[in-house]
């Protein structure tokens, strides 16, 4: 299945239904009067977090989603019915945006919520609602409210604990594929990874999600490669695993490139907690180890960490550093969370 992160869709609510012009007819019933009732309510149009989705694909072949209209009023003072709602179903960590593709109207991260993007249109008042003292037989009833219509922006971020960057070919999947049931494609040429990738860690009885993107390269904030687009999937990760391949030819100008990028995009993640990590030692000889270590440490300016997820030497310990990260910062948000108790 194709994965797909952004659509643009239209959507319409549903009109409301007309109000009735109707007189009581009846047998021995002398002066029956009017009996139209009022049209029913427009649809809405719901959007709704559901289990069981990772992708918007569903969007891709049908991008127009209208409620139903409501009834129309009739006799006997029977109002119509109200219009079938529109629910459009994605998976979590789905923003709505307004047509200009900045303003945010809902943020869906919760299994099960549900949010009404827009309202349809009232019913219409039949004749029997403007029956007064002076106005025994009105012949005046209201068409229906139009519904509200707009054209919104459905973007996907995936919802993972913890993200891994690097520069293409820096072994970003094969850690992927060596901690997690995840498959991603592994091969030895540049942009393997064209989509992002999800995968349940377990480290030491716990779990955790790690989250896979494309590579960057020098320029990506321009459209350079794959661009930078794909940033959006590590917005709401706690910690990023910055991996930085040892074979590469300096690796301290390396890193210097993907935090150069990661600034350039913004939306806070070039303040996220990161762990920097040299990939690929087990290609190296102690000698480039040794350097290739002095130059990173010299350009983040900490010490890195060293690991193969191809021997799989130094990933447990990589996995436990990230678990360490995520748990403070969940205990953070508990403590933002917290309300302190009312004192008079």
């Amino acid at each position: 299945m194709k994965f797909l992160d952004q659509a643009k869709i239209y959507v319409r609510a549903g009109d409301g239904g007309a109000g009735c012009l109707s007189f009581r007819r009846e047998k021995f019933i002398e002066f029956g009067g009017p009996d139209g009732g009022d049209g029913g309510r427009g649809g809405d149009v719901w959007i709704e977090c559901v289990d069981g989705l990772n992708t918007l694909i569903d969007y891709r072949f049908q991008q127009h989603f209208k409620a139903k209209k409501g009834g129309f009023g009739m006799g006997k003072n029977r109002a119509g019915a109200k219009g079938d709602d529109a629910v459009l179903k994605v998976p979590a960590g789905t923003e709505v945006l307004d047509e200009d593709g900045e303003t945010v109207l809902a943020d869906l991260t919760h299994i099960g919520q549900r949010i009404r993007l827009i309202k349809g249109g009232n019913g219409g008042f039949g004749n029997a609602h403007f029956q007064t003292s002076t106005n025994q037989a009105p012949r005046r009833v209201n068409p229906g409210q139009e519904g509200e219509e707009r054209w919104i922006v459905l973007r996907l971020k995936l919802i993972a604990d913890a993200g891994l960057v690097g520069l293409p070919n820096a072994g970003k999947s094969t850690f992927l594929a060596a901690t997690t049931a995840a498959k991603p494609k592994v091969a030895d040429y540049p942009f393997t990874t064209l989509h992002p990738g999800l995968g349940v860690v377990k480290v030491d009885g716990r779990e955790f999600v790690l989250a896979d993107i494309p590579g960057l390269i020098e320029g990506a904030h321009e459209g350079v490669g794959l661009g930078d687009r794909f940033l959006a999937h590590i917005e709401r990760c706690r910690v990023l695993l910055h991996l930085v391949d040892g074979t590469c030819e300096h690796a301290g100008k390396t890193y210097k490139t993907v935090r150069a990028e990661l600034e350039a995009y913004g939306q806070g993640l070039e303040d996220k907690p990161e762990i920097v990590a040299l990939s690929k030692i087990d290609a190296l000889d102690p000698e480039t180890l040794k350097t290739q270590l002095a130059r990173l440490q010299r350009a983040a300016k900490r010490k890195p960490l060293t690991l193969s997820a191809q021997s799989g030497e130094g990933v447990r310990e990589a996995l436990r550093a990230l678990i360490h990260v995520i748990d403070e910062g969940k205990a953070e948000e508990v403590a933002r969370d917290v309300v302190e108790p009312w004192r008079p």
